[in-house]
């Protein structure tokens, strides 16, 4: 080989060595760069992580929170819808009272019960109404007492046709609407 060849060839590898340092050299610089930065990738990632799952936790309970106030304003508005004429049925148990008391009266002549037939018609319509907005008289007569939805305001001793804790006698009617009492019924109980 010739003395130019071989200059040739130290020149390449010194060259090629040198570009092999330098590189090296600039990748530890990167690596300082970034260490100097206070930038680690494996804790970003990690920290990034944390942060993902918290937003998805958050995401959820939101998510679980409307559903949740979804499904109790929907049960507030049926609700209302079925006691709607729980007001309205308080109001009307009077008429209803002095149309049955009406209705129970003896009356004479022909224009008295003709009278009396229209007041009736008046009270079976009322009531007709009542049962359609689900407005139905408590049970009382004979049954076991029950606080809840009958009102004690006389006791009488019990007998053998009358055994204790049963209603001997109903002094006013009692209402409910579906499972809310309107008015309990007042009532004798057997003591």
């Amino acid at each position: 080989m010739s003395d130019k060849e071989k200059n040739s060839e130290e020149v390449e590898e010194t060259f090629s060595a040198e570009s092999e340092e330098n590189e090296s050299a600039k990748d530890e610089e990167t690596v300082e760069e970034i260490n100097e930065e206070g930038v680690q990738p494996v804790s970003e990632v990690e920290d990034l992580k944390t942060q993902l799952s918290e937003m998805e936790d958050n995401y959820l309970r939101a998510s679980a929170e409307i559903t949740n106030m979804n499904n109790r304003f929907r049960n507030e508005r049926e609700t209302l819808q079925k006691y709607r004429s729980q007001d309205l049925g308080k109001k009307l148990l009077p008429a209803l009272d002095n149309l049955e008391r009406a209705v129970a009266t003896e009356v004479e002549g022909e224009q008295n019960e003709n009278l009396k037939k229209g007041v009736e018609m008046t009270l079976e319509s009322l009531r007709s109404a009542m049962q359609e907005e689900g407005i139905e008289e408590i049970p009382a007569q004979g049954e076991i007492f029950d606080p809840t939805m009958h009102q004690a305001v006389q006791s009488v001793p019990a007998t053998e046709d009358q055994p204790a804790e049963t209603v001997v006698e109903v002094l006013q009617k009692g209402y409910k609407l579906y499972d809310r009492v309107l008015r309990a019924s007042m009532v004798v109980v057997a003591q």
